[in-house]
């Protein structure tokens, strides 16, 4: 064991020496440096034991020095191998252009400029944003300016030491097959520092903002299906947190135009910083990110609270209980709100006409499949990740209308001019829900109960288990291992009667032992067990963070308001058996 940790030391001293050269500016060598001469090799090791992949979903990585690190280096070749891949995808067009955002993370605005200045220097026109902007308006900039690709400069809802790189296709969505696997190898083709183009063309620079903020809230308003509801409860009490984030330049400005007037801001969070000072982790499905805006909530009696992540591609939503306390609904939930809202609303206005169809992903409730069968509109599943539900419409684009899709990540796409979450049309139609359910004598809690008693009860709860590091992938793949050739045979009390592998791509049906393909598009790294009272338990190593999820989903049934928390208490019982089943 001794060797091989001798063996790694050397090997990435050797690879951080290469870093010590004049290619490389003084900070980062100053850094280096540093690593060099710790006695401590844990910060060199993990700054350099690998290269930090260009993967299928672009980068995602802790800022600073070395190979496995988000630098201007890293960024970079990615940006030069993404340039070469569009100069041969392309190549019979005269110009290519592409669209470059970035949200409020430290180094955002400085690695949005390096690819701007790459770009720009191997003859692509680059239309960059004048500042901070969420995710999804790069989305629907690339499809608004006809562009071909686009970068966004985030990472999302991760910890404040992290940034990232996502790459989108000409359809505004994140790139798949078979472009991702190219543009890994012409990334990957970058032999060094000397490859990359860094000497920007500021005549093929173009600076957009206002207009384009404009045209997407002008197609966000667009969505909207009960104007008269928002007209007779207008002055609905909304809290609203960027958390430090994007959200603040265009969320208030979405629910003004749909007619809200009572928008309340959180003060602290509206200010952008990309140390989160307000928070542990910026993400608006930890309860504690939402602390501050409840507190407002409770100051000014608000009717909904409702949040976006740093780069305002999720959605986090609080509503009251019957006890007038604040809680904060699921993913899940949020999803199986939204997409009951958009059929519901579709078949009263007479807009369903038999061409319609809704997303979720394969780790989301199986509630919203009971929604839409008994509105009679197909239901695809799909992977994890927008890109799969930006897949599913471009398959129906011209035959069929995409109506909404959505994941249990607090993730929703409510229209199909942008192909990535979008929490800014998501918070809209939040706000107007709470209006139209007003409309009926419904608070948020009735209507959501009301759901239940129409199509089911489920309970949902996500487990996320983090290992770091080198040791940390290697625990995560051999956990895999192990669920993979010893899948529970009961959980939570219930035989598992179905094994899905998205690895093999095959379904086993284990009171028959026959087994059936799945039809996916590719294979990825998920599994799932089915029990024979319903529950659900999904199990994937996350493909941008250090750590696997568990997703746990049991069912159960609901009366009448009454035997809400009932029903709750149950299920909850029912998903802590499971999670002591499968050891987490």
């Amino acid at each position: 064991m001794e060797d091989n940790n001798q063996q790694l030391i050397e090997s990435v001293v050797a690879k951080a020496q290469a870093w010590l050269t004049d290619a490389y500016d003084e900070e980062t060598r100053a850094e280096v440096r540093q690593m060099l001469d710790n006695p401590d090799k844990t910060a060199l090791i993990d700054a350099f034991y690998r290269d930090l992949e260009f993967g299928t979903g672009g980068l995602r990585g802790i800022m600073g020095a070395g190979t496995n690190r988000m630098n201007i280096y890293t960024v970079g070749a990615a940006t030069q191998g993404l340039a070469n891949y569009l100069k041969k995808a392309f190549a019979d067009l005269p110009q290519i252009s592409v669209a470059v955002g970035h949200d409020v993370r430290n180094n955002s605005r400085k690695f949005a400029e390096i690819v701007a200045d790459i770009f720009s220097a191997n003859g692509i026109k680059v239309y960059l944003f004048d500042s901070f902007r969420p995710t999804p308006e790069l989305s629907f900039a690339i499809r608004h300016l006809g562009c071909q690709s686009g970068v966004n400069i985030t990472a999302s809802h991760n910890p404040k030491e992290y940034n990232g790189y996502k790459a989108y296709w000409a359809d505004g969505a994140q790139i798949i097959a078979p472009h991702d696997v190219n543009i890994i190898n012409e990334v990957e083709a970058i032999a060094g520092v000397g490859d990359i183009k860094f000497g920007g063309n500021k005549d093929l620079i173009e600076i957009i903002g206002e207009e384009i903020d404009d045209a997407f809230l002008t197609a966000i308003k667009g969505l909207s299906l009960s104007p008269e509801a928002i007209e007779r409860h207008h002055d609905l009490k909304i809290v609203y947190t960027p958390i430090h984030g994007t959200g603040v330049k265009l969320v208030p400005d979405s629910l003004r135009r749909y007619g809200f007037t009572d928008i309340i801001h959180v003060p602290e969070q509206d200010i952008p910083d990309g140390n989160f000072p307000t928070v542990e982790s910026p993400n608006p499905e930890v309860p504690s990110a939402m602390a501050m805006a409840i507190a407002k909530a409770k100051e000014v009696g608000a009717d909904l609270v409702v949040a976006s992540d740093p780069d305002a591609d999720r959605i986090g939503a609080v509503i009251r209980n019957k006890q007038g306390e604040y809680v904060l609904l699921n993913g899940n939930q949020i999803c199986m709100i939204l997409l009951n809202y958009i059929l519901t609303r579709n078949a009263e206005l007479g807009r369903l006409t038999g061409k319609e169809y809704i997303v979720k992903t394969i780790v989301t409730t199986e509630t919203i499949k009971s929604i839409a069968d008994k509105c009679g509109v197909p239901m695809f599943d799909c992977y994890t990740g927008f890109k799969w539900i930006a897949a599913v419409i471009r398959d129906h684009e011209g035959t069929a209308r995409y109506l909404g899709g959505g994941e249990e990540s607090y993730g929703f796409l409510a229209e199909d001019f942008c192909r990535d979450k979008d929490s800014v049309s998501a918070i809209s139609l939040m706000a107007e829900i709470a209006a139209w359910a007003k409309d009926k004598g419904l608070d948020f809690l009735g209507m959501l109960q009301d759901i239940y008693m129409k199509y089911g009860f489920s309970r949902e709860k996500g487990i996320s288990v983090v290992r770091k590091g080198k040791s940390g992938a290697e625990e995560i793949q051999a956990m895999m291992k192990r669920f993979r050739e010893n899948p529970p045979t009961e959980l939570g009390g219930s035989n598992v009667t179905i094994v899905k592998d998205y690895g093999t791509l095959r379904m086993t049906d284990t009171t028959t032992g026959t087994t059936t393909e799945l039809d996916m598009p590719t294979t990825s790294n998920v599994l799932q067990w089915f029990t024979a009272d319903g529950s659900k338990v999904s199990v994937r190593p996350s493909g941008t963070e250090p750590k696997i999820k568990f997703y746990i989903e049991v069912k159960g049934t609901l009366e009448s308001p009454e035997g809400y928390d009932q029903a709750i208490a149950d299920a909850e019982a029912k998903i802590e058996a499971i999670r002591q089943d499968i050891g987490e």
